[in-house]
């Protein structure tokens, strides 16, 4: 299991200049993601995010990783900026966290004998369904700063974002997969202090109102 530490950002002309100068553009591909949840938001409000994108699922949740040191006003504003969330990727075990998350058990849970069902009947079993669906292009680049890899999204509903990435292992340094976020933002001329919102948070907000008002009420979003 990886955390991924991420800062999101909007890329304007000079950071693209910068980017393709300190950068190797390692490819453009194009996917499209389906996430789901129950229609009461049993997961979302709990910040747990189950996507399948190109026929794989995956599951983002929050992490309690600590971040060592962090007492200057610079490391708390660098941290502010960022968000981590462990990435799963074993459907069996998504399936038992997703059960888990939902404090089903018992007969209307998922157990590892009856989960992993190639049909998909897992999904209306624990009453989940499609609420957001949108395909992105995605242009990528790495970095000399080991472990940096830069994304530059398209969504199809006309929203641009960018993103700086560092994937640890769950337990890993977080302080310095800041740093490096840091470093980069820096290079890239980015001065900004407020979070930058990601793609879900904008199709939300455009597409699903309520969703996106209950998100907020539990600081999700």
């Amino acid at each position: 299991m990886s955390v991924e530490v991420e800062r999101k950002f909007i890329c304007n002309a000079d950071a693209l200049k910068m980017l393709e100068e300190i950068g190797a553009c390692v490819g453009e591909r194009q996917f499209k993601d389906q996430y789901f949840d129950t229609l009461k938001f049993d997961l979302t409000l709990k910040d747990t995010w189950l996507r399948k994108r190109k026929g794989c699922w995956e599951l983002k949740c929050p992490t309690t990783v600590a971040v060592t040191e962090e007492s200057s006003v610079e490391k708390s504003k660098a941290a502010a900026l960022c968000t981590r969330y462990k990435e799963i990727t074993d459907l069996l075990e998504i399936q038992l966290r997703v059960s888990e998350v939902m404090r089903v058990d018992g007969e209307d849970g998922l157990t590892e004998s009856n989960a992993q069902q190639e049909d998909e009947s897992w999904l209306s079993k624990m009453n989940l369904v499609c609420f957001a669906e949108f395909t992105t292009v995605r242009r990528s680049f790495t970095l000399e700063e080991e472990g940096v890899q830069v994304d530059l999204d398209q969504a199809d509903f006309g929203y641009h974002v960018g993103e700086i990435e560092v994937l640890i292992p769950e337990g890993g340094d977080v302080q310095s997969a800041l740093e490096k976020i840091e470093r980069t933002a820096r290079k890239l001329g980015l001065t900004g202090d407020r979070k930058v919102e990601g793609k879900m948070s904008v199709y939300l907000k455009r597409y699903h109102p309520e969703h996106y008002a209950k998100l907020l009420s539990v600081h999700v979003l």
